[in-house]
């Protein structure tokens, strides 16, 4: 993702200051880092938080597509309102987030047909590490809080007619499909996202960069596309 960021950033005129990772040396204290606008962070799930308050130091906004470290948002949305600047989304696919309203949408429609199930279904290349996707994670927020017989989640099974069956797949290299499917005893209706390459959320992380910058605050997604 960094090496798709940095080419499609500087087509957008764009320069990068500074670049780190765990294989090139540079660290925080990067002189470039300085002088950055903004930091665009895809990193993993266990050092992404420590990479957010490193930036906070320096007072530089931060957008992140990192999943799997949510258990810390709540710390994170406390130092944007005394002054820090973060915009995260669990994916910057400008196709997705459309999935996520039609998502949405739909679920509004099923509360009304309760003979439907639904379920979710993610696949990923095998270097993902987090399961199921912050991006199926967010499908499934998205049912509850608009499907009123489902309030949980559960990884590749349902034990209870409240929750909805996430099944996580990793295989090849795939950059990421997202399936919501609601079924009945005659006929099935889906939902469906495929990505063919990670351009897709590359561009949208720019773009969400673009949008930051100047603003304050915790900012997503809805902010920036405003459905």
């Amino acid at each position: 993702m960094g090496k798709t960021i940095e080419r499609i950033a500087e087509t957008r005129g764009h320069k990068i200051v500074a670049r780190i990772d765990p294989f090139n040396g540079e660290d925080f204290s990067a002189p470039g880092l300085a002088t950055a606008d903004i930091a665009i962070e895809f990193s993993r799930p266990e050092t992404a938080f420590n990479n957010y308050l490193e930036c906070f130091k320096l007072n530089l906004p931060v957008v992140s597509g990192t999943t799997g470290w949510l258990d810390k948002l709540g710390e994170v949305k406390a130092m944007c309102e005394k002054g820090q600047t973060f915009f995260y989304a669990s994916n910057f696919s400008i196709g997705v987030n459309i999935l996520f309203a039609i998502n949405e949408q739909l679920a509004k429609i099923m509360n009304k047909y309760p003979q439907y199930e639904v379920d979710i279904t993610e696949v990923h290349h095998t270097h993902k590490l987090d399961a199921p996707s912050g991006t199926a994670i967010t499908l499934a927020e998205g049912i509850f809080e608009n499907l009123s017989r489902k309030s949980k989640w559960e990884l590749d099974k349902q034990s209870s007619a409240d929750a909805i069956a996430i099944k996580a797949i990793r295989e090849g290299e795939v950059p990421g499909i997202h399936t919501v499917k609601y079924k009945s005893e005659v006929d099935e209706i889906t939902i469906h996202h495929s990505a063919k390459s990670r351009d897709g959320l590359a561009l949208g992380a720019i773009i969400a960069a673009e949008f930051t910058q100047n603003k304050k605050g915790f900012l997503s997604m809805k902010d920036l596309l405003k459905f």
